[in-house]
């Protein structure tokens, strides 16, 4: 009598998400670096993905769900500017929010200091628009640090694509700043097209963190800031 056939079963989202999140902390304890997140649309769930994995303490130090702008702006330093100009879902609104919580997890302990990937989510999660911004546009941020007084490999101001986000000229103010406080890092942006309801695109949007940050820890990516769309 003929075996039935064996299935292989299917790896589902939140296995997926669960087996990248694993990685990125053991290649963390590995490199003696921490994770620390800035959130708005998924407001805790990309904090999730890495507390459910036994043992992300060691890495793992917190996320600030910083929801409003004035949020962005007191906590984690956003220029208000750029927020009054461009609004919340702008990709270096982002970038800053990743910056921003590296420098306040780094300031917690010395431990800490200068060895925190800063990871940032903002959209539109839906069921609309918001404004001119359609739902499911979401853009998302990593900044890995590299340390005081070390040399910053490939950073250099966005290519000229990046005009209509926001002016080279606050770009490179903001890394005038940077240098100023001694903070060397290198930055990721991407831009989401996420597609579902609010649960759907947030999900998508942990999704995308995870390979983005798995991405640059794998060294699958050139150093330097980047807005790539996806």
């Amino acid at each position: 009598m003929n075996q039935p056939e064996q299935q292989t079963p299917i790896e589902s989202d939140q296995d997926e998400r669960d087996r990248e999140a694993a990685q990125i902390l053991d290649l963390c304890r590995k490199r003696g670096l921490f994770l620390a997140c800035a959130e708005s649309l998924t407001a805790g769930l990309l904090s999730d993905a890495f507390v459910r994995i036994s043992g992300a303490s060691d890495v793992f130090l917190g996320s600030a769900v910083t929801y409003t702008n004035e949020e962005k702006e007191s906590i984690l330093g956003v220029d208000k500017a750029l927020l009054d100009t461009y609004g919340a879902v702008h990709p270096q609104v982002a970038r800053q929010m990743a910056h921003g919580a590296s420098r306040l997890y780094s300031a917690a302990d010395k431990r800490f200091s200068n060895k925190v990937i800063g990871l940032s989510t903002t959209g539109v999660a839906g069921p609309g628009p918001d404004g001119d911004k359609p739902a499911g546009l979401v853009y998302i941020a990593c900044a890995l640090p590299y340390g005081p007084n070390h040399s910053k490999p490939g950073i250099e101001p966005m290519s000229d694509e990046s005009d209509k986000f926001g002016s080279r000229r606050s770009e490179i103010q903001y890394e005038d700043s940077l240098r100023s406080r001694a903070w060397v890092s290198a930055s990721y942006i991407r831009e989401l097209r996420c597609q579902g309801d609010r649960q759907q695109v947030r999900e998508q949007t942990v999704s995308a963190v995870l390979r983005l940050v798995l991405d640059q820890l794998s060294g699958r990516e050139k150093a330097g800031n980047q807005l790539a769309r996806f």
